[in-house]
């Protein structure tokens, strides 16, 4: 099996920093690019809460939280990543199963690196995890995490 590129999908938890050890060793292995995917939650999809917001208004969060994300991601790559060649910071505004599912599509992906939970069990089997195994049309290596971590 030939690895060139390796998605690492992350809600920014502890949790989900649990799988960087593989995406590491994998992509020094086959010195793989590693892209990073957090995706940001659709509000326009829920229900108001606390009153009505409009699209402007939803904008505002969307464009502080991808701010927040890139600084993040930033964070974890000087961090933890110092030793891949190649790594892209991507963000996206959805459902985070499908916006897995559409970058694998998109980046010719060859492996998904996952936790199996997420903050608040975001990645829990029964979750984004599962619906990413089931769905991926690449191989996914699920990194087992109990309990949940901020």
């Amino acid at each position: 099996m030939d690895i060139k590129r390796i998605l690492w999908p992350t809600d920014l938890s502890g949790n989900a920093e649990k799988a960087l050890p593989c995406v590491t060793s994998l992509s020094e292995k086959f010195e793989a690019e590693v892209h990073i995917l957090y995706v940001i939650e659709e509000l326009a999809l829920h229900e108001s809460w606390y009153g009505e917001f409009d699209q402007g208004h939803i904008d505002k969060i969307h464009a502080w939280e991808r701010t927040k994300a890139f600084e993040r991601l930033d964070q974890i790559c000087e961090e933890h990543l110092q030793g891949c060649p190649f790594y892209y910071k991507e963000v996206a505004i959805g459902d985070p199963a499908e916006e897995i599912l559409k970058l694998i599509d998109k980046q010719e992906i060859d492996i998904v690196v996952m936790a199996t939970r997420g903050r608040q069990d975001r990645f829990a089997f029964g979750g984004v995890a599962e619906k990413v195994v089931k769905h991926s049309p690449v191989p996914v290596v699920s990194i087992p995490v109990n309990g949940s971590e901020p």
